[in-house]
């Protein structure tokens, strides 16, 4: 957009603040700076509620203290809560801008955190506005809709149903493949055409959503499409070497390669995370929660650093003759510690000598305590993620019962 002057107005819920455009330019609110690469005025009404061509004046239907804050976070690096205003109001004024809670400081986020926990809301980012679509555009939102969204429609709840037997049906028989009554030439004759049905599915559905798809590059960096290639891959791996060397070849009956490769179709089972909740909030959930559980690594690490050593003292290295041989080393000794630690205790090695029991018991309630401490930060995000993914389905269900009322 071109500017009338190098000064604008943004008359905000009727407090008016100037600002320049290469400050408009140069700012972290989304929206703004997308205000300023404008080319029409149609573009501008879509990101503001008017604008007045003759003042170079925008006006913003929205709350005037909370944006006079976080002008204030634009200027000095800081964004607090505006006094006296619910956290979600301000929270919301903030997704409009385009800000995240991230951008709050650490004891406003924890008011955020406990605030949305405690009303089980979450808020989303506006969508990018889209202009009208062609027929063709409308049929490929439609199609990408139903492969990605289980609960978009009553198709895409078909579809997912179908995805979903097609998984079970080849898990069972990934499994019941390893019994012995399951390997006579019968049995495995019609393993191998469940098995060839299975993956035709699979590879046609990915490549259906690969092809609907609206940024192709982002499909393949995608996780679960990763793992969906990680599943397929293996089988069509084993044919082409099936085909080029013989079925009862050498390299067949010996390649330890390709039993592998058979085994990772148990990577199938994580396709189930599209249809169910439970999944979808665990890996969301794992990718928030890194560094806690990152942090919950390097407490075990140095924990099983400090007891293992003091272990292989106390239980051998103060006697090399006599001493538990079962503590020869200090990386046998980190076994006793991991086990110790998560209170599992095989009992296939354990400590004899007093010193070592004490240690023992020091060791278990370490464990307890290091591996409690990040629980509460991982639990938070759990409750946090489900409920996000449930009022995503929500929406989804409510967008279905409209349209099948329509």
């Amino acid at each position: 957009m071109k500017f009338g002057s190098s000064f604008c107005t943004l008359n905000v819920g009727g407090r008016r603040f100037s600002c320049s455009a290469e400050l408009m330019k140069r700012l972290p609110l989304s929206r703004l700076s997308r205000l300023h690469r404008c080319v029409s005025e149609s573009e501008l009404l879509e990101l503001c509620d008017d604008y007045d061509r003759d003042r170079n004046e925008f006006f913003f239907d929205r709350h005037s203290e909370a944006f006079s804050f976080i002008m204030l976070y634009v200027q000095h690096g800081k964004l607090r809560f505006v006094p006296h205003m619910c956290e979600l109001s301000f929270y919301n004024e903030m997704l409009y801008w385009g800000l995240e809670s991230s951008d709050l400081q650490p004891c406003c986020q924890r008011r955020l955190d406990d605030r949305m926990s405690d009303c089980f809301v979450h808020f989303f980012p506006e969508e990018e506005p889209r202009g009208p679509r062609e027929p063709q555009s409308r049929w490929l939102e439609r199609m990408r809709r139903t492969f990605e969204e289980p609960t978009s429609s009553l198709a895409a709840q078909i579809l997912a149903s179908v995805s979903v037997l097609f998984v079970v049906i080849s898990m069972v028989m990934l499994c019941a493949s390893t019994l012995p009554d399951w390997k006579t030439t019968e049995t495995l004759d019609q393993h191998r055409i469940i098995e060839a049905v299975c993956i035709g599915w699979f590879t046609a559905e990915c490549i259906v959503r690969f092809l609907v798809s609206r940024d192709k590059c982002e499909f393949v960096r995608r996780p679960l499409n990763i793992i969906d290639l990680l599943a397929i891959t293996p089988y069509y791996i084993s044919v082409t070497v099936t085909i080029l060397t013989g079925e009862n070849s050498q390299l067949q009956r010996a390649g330890v390669t390709l039993r592998v490769l058979r085994i990772m179709r148990i990577f199938w089972v994580i396709k189930l995370a599209r249809h169910f909740m439970g999944l979808q909030t665990l890996g969301l959930t794992l990718r928030r929660c890194y560094r806690e559980m990152v942090m919950l690594l390097v407490f075990i690490c140095v924990a099983m650093a400090i007891f293992s050593a003091l272990a292989q003292l106390l239980e051998h290295g103060l006697d090399l003759e006599t001493g538990n041989q079962d503590y020869a080393s200090i990386p046998a000794a980190c076994w006793w510690v991991i086990i110790s630690m998560t209170t599992v205790g095989y009992g296939d090695m354990y400590p004899v000598t007093v010193a070592g029991r004490v240690l023992g018991g020091l060791c278990v309630v370490s464990g307890i305590v290091l591996l409690a401490l990040p629980i509460t930060f991982i639990y938070h995000s759990f409750v946090q993620c489900y409920h996000e993914l449930k009022v995503r389905s929500a929406r989804c269900t409510h967008s279905l019962s409209a349209d099948f009322m329509n």
